[in-house]
């Protein structure tokens, strides 16, 4: 039987999604949590991977196994062997063609700044604190100029290890709520550090530092160097993912605003890859 799952994670005091031999991973205390209730090892497969210190309100995983487990039991028994910042929230069998990863057709990321002259005492490690005034305005400018496919290598993380740069941006906004500032990116997939180096180019922008423009000479230069800073990871959440509807899997109310023939879009560009 193939399970899949949806988690909720503050990753604050983890060393990212991935298993790591020297520091506490979030997939490591899944798989231990879930191997208590399956009453047998489980080894699970996650729709990203998420660095150190980044969250997810959405993160979806599947797993197999022989366990027979009303999906009661894979929700409550494994979140009581979970740490308070790890919960499960569904759980739901799924054909045994899902795959969490290779099967998402869009996956949705929010950066979140608090942005005011004082830090905050609440939240430090779920919001990125910028003491300059950010201008959302030119922010969402300069956002328009990387909707649509590129070749995103300026904002690749240097560890990346995607055989393309190349990436579909559907969706890309910024907007304030009092002294927050939100930025919510919607692509096909995200390159390593892609989300966060695309935060770092915005807020300079939004502080007056660069031009509106320069994100425009950001992108074409494929140069992670023409690139700026890359932002915090603690303003960083993995908010969801949008799989074919065959599925029956929840969606995010954010994918309805997308464009109805992406599945169109994203099986044609499966089969040019396929063909080479």
């Amino acid at each position: 039987m193939r399970i899949a799952l949806k988690l909720e994670y503050d990753g604050s005091r983890y060393a990212g999604w991935q298993y790591q031999s020297h520091s506490p991973s979030v997939q490591e205390a899944v798989e231990r949590a879930l191997a208590f209730v399956a009453a047998a090892p489980v080894r699970v497969v996650a729709a990203g991977r998420t660095d150190a210190g980044v969250h997810a309100w959405e993160q979806i995983v599947h797993f197999d196994t022989e366990a027979v487990r009303p999906e009661r039991a894979w929700v409550q028994g494994t979140n009581t062997r979970l740490a308070d910042d790890i919960r499960v929230l569904w759980a739901k069998p799924v054909p045994g063609d899902f795959h969490a990863q290779r099967q998402a057709l869009a996956r949705w990321y929010r950066y979140c700044i608090c942005n005011r002259p004082v830090a905050p005492a609440l939240g430090g490690t779920q919001l990125t604190w910028c003491h300059r005034p950010l201008d959302e305005a030119r922010m969402q400018q300069a956002a328009e100029r990387l909707l649509g496919e590129h070749d995103f290598s300026s904002f690749r993380g240097p560890y990346c290890q995607s055989k393309s740069p190349y990436r579909r941006v559907y969706l890309l906004e910024v907007r304030r709520c009092g002294d927050e500032v939100v930025i919510d990116i919607v692509a096909n997939a995200f390159l390593h550090n892609m989300v966060r180096n695309i935060a770092g180019v915005l807020m300079a922008v939004g502080s007056g530092k660069r031009p509106v423009d320069w994100v425009s000479e950001v992108l074409v230069a494929r140069d992670r160097r023409a690139g700026g800073v890359t932002a915090p990871p603690h303003g960083l959440y993995f908010a969801g993912i949008w799989y074919p509807d065959r599925f029956g899997l929840p969606r995010q109310p954010i994918f309805a605003r997308l464009p109805q023939n992406i599945q169109r879009v994203e099986k044609e560009r499966e089969f040019d890859q396929d063909s080479g």
